[in-house]
């Protein structure tokens, strides 16, 4: 019995273990750290739908964002002064609900929007014009590890698509963006019918891994093959203030490679 349970133990896939666990913990963690009442729920998630609404029709999403940072900005100085107890508003928020509130401003936003039911698209965010020359590091960015990539894998620096995995990169890796782009085209190729075909493939060629937004550890050389109709960058050149705002890790410029091969 002890020899069939060691065996079986050792069949495990850890890694894949190790990120269930690792994921089961985050949203434990989350659930643990917003917990408030529905009308406050309520209450908020109509002080957000009014703020949008009082936006002019033709704002951006990234300037619905920034709305949207301003408010967040606000609230958090209302929750501190009312745990102070220095408010002027006529806030119903009780000091418990209002110190769980201030934690969530702070560093559990999105999982706050969420929470309340508020969902923003994504946007294209595009490098803002400067006139002042790149600097060192944005130069060295641009420089692409291992051998030159085909005209085919129209490679994009800086750049991170979105679209369906075909291949999850966190355990699909590669040598180089060269690489990463040859898997997309070769199961293109060799894709039966019914079956998705790659159409973009995104590499992360820093040592250091490679920034996301959401709950992994992304590391050098992962290689996600994706597929969509309508291929669009979630990100482009450098993450917007408002981004890094809102994630405190991101870097300034976005870190990955890639590319939306031709047919």
């Amino acid at each position: 019995m002890e020899e069939s349970m060691r065996v079986r133990k050792a069949a495990e896939p850890l890694q894949l273990v190790k990120l269930v666990s690792k994921i089961k913990e985050e949203f434990a963690r989350e659930e643990r750290s917003i917990k408030l009442s529905r009308p406050l729920k309520l209450k908020l998630a109509d002080e957000v739908l009014q703020m949008l609404k009082g936006l002019k029709e033709n704002k951006t999403v990234n300037e619905q964002r920034e709305a949207l940072e301003n408010w967040r900005r606000n609230k958090l100085k209302e929750t501190e002064e009312l745990e102070r107890g220095t408010t002027r508003s006529n806030s119903s928020m009780s000091n418990k609900e209002a110190k769980i509130l201030r934690v969530a401003l702070k560093s559990n936003w999105d999982a706050l929007l969420e929470h309340i039911g508020v969902w923003m698209p994504a946007e294209v965010i595009n490098k803002e014009p400067d006139d002042q020359p790149e600097s060192d590091e944005d130069l060295e960015d641009q420089i692409i590890p291992g051998r030159p990539l085909p005209p085919e894998c129209n490679v994009e620096p800086r750049t991170d698509y979105g679209g369906a995995a075909v291949k999850w990169g966190l355990t699909y890796h590669r040598e180089s963006a060269a690489d990463c782009c040859q898997a997309c085209l070769d199961q293109a190729k060799s894709a039966k019918p019914g079956q998705m075909k790659c159409n973009i493939w995104v590499y992360c060629p820093s040592e250091t891994g490679c920034f996301s937004p959401d709950i992994y550890e992304h590391k050098h050389q992962e290689c996600w093959l994706k597929q969509a109709d309508q291929p669009k960058p979630n990100y482009k050149d450098k993450y917007a203030d408002w981004f890094r705002n809102a994630h405190p890790t991101a870097p300034l410029i976005v870190p990955w490679v890639a590319g939306v091969v031709s047919a």
